[in-house]
């Protein structure tokens, strides 16, 4: 691996930690690249920017011949000094968690109010939030009645399976 490919592969993870993203692999005939953060934190602001990864991409593929020996790199994006804090059901709330990879939307559309809000009254079935997957939109209700009492994630923010998403009481 020569000094562009490097200089390539450390904007990509950097790219990969601003995104929120918490797991990447890339593979090509000549290389073959998995990324996997461990206690990914997903920013507060907006999710991938599609086009600077693919922009990050086509620059990968169009330098020079890379060794055929997989590359895999581990790196913590949240500092070892401050622990992981999971919600949990132990305090008494009901967690809805993602059934799905996809982006977060809390409405139907940007300029429409949130499906809910904190405080808000929720029973078995009204749609919680939209996760867009493959360019389909997936309507995900609330599988338990009660109080909406956390948001974990924001509008536009890439979520992952299993993921928390709301804490209902």
């Amino acid at each position: 691996m020569d000094g562009n490919d490097l200089k390539e592969l450390r904007e990509l993870v950097e790219f990969l930690k601003a995104s929120g993203i918490a797991e990447f692999e890339m593979e090509r005939p000549d290389l073959k690249v998995g990324l996997k953060f461990q206690g990914a934190a997903a920013p507060a602001s907006s999710g991938v920017d599609a086009g600077q990864l693919a922009a990050l991409l086509a620059a990968s593929r169009g330098a020079g011949p890379a060794p055929a020996a997989p590359v895999a790199i581990a790196a913590s994006a949240a500092p070892a000094d401050e622990p992981a804090k999971a919600p949990s059901e132990e305090d008494g709330a009901h967690i809805v968690k993602s059934p799905i990879v996809g982006t977060f939307y809390a409405a139907p559309s940007p300029d429409a109010p949130a499906f809910v809000a904190v405080g808000d009254t929720v029973s078995v079935g009204k749609v919680l939030c939209i996760i867009e997957a493959m360019k389909l939109m997936n309507e995900i209700e609330s599988d338990a009645a009660g109080k909406i009492v956390k948001i974990f994630v924001q509008p536009g923010q890439p979520v992952e399976y299993g993921q928390p998403l709301f804490a209902i009481k």
